[in-house]
């Protein structure tokens, strides 16, 4: 979780993040797209965490700026699965509004 966090924060890292997706639920993405820095990402709050086997969750805020220099703030609990032994993002409840 905190290695995607980093790969959004510094850009130009969209490989990165396709390989620690899900393959079913990275359809439809490109490295090219996920390597665009469009946000300026500030501050990580993991606020919980859980796992069962191959099973995981991590539920965190993660705030963030964008062109018009607003302080925003995403709220997701965010699902991962293992497999081949390295953790895959699956997908998460994702709440994004003003900081």
């Amino acid at each position: 979780m905190r290695s995607r966090y980093s790969a959004y924060s510094l850009g130009n890292h969209g490989d990165y993040l396709l390989k620690t997706w899900f393959p079913a639920t990275a359809r439809g993405l490109s490295a090219a797209a996920l390597s665009r820095r469009e946000r300026e990402w500030t501050a990580l709050e993991i606020l919980d965490k859980s796992q069962d086997g191959d099973q995981g969750m991590v539920e965190f805020k993660a705030w963030y700026r964008e062109g018009d220099g607003e302080p925003q703030l995403l709220h997701e609990k965010s699902v991962f699965q293992r497999m081949g032994g390295r953790w895959l993002y699956v997908g998460g409840e994702v709440d994004i509004g003003p900081a």
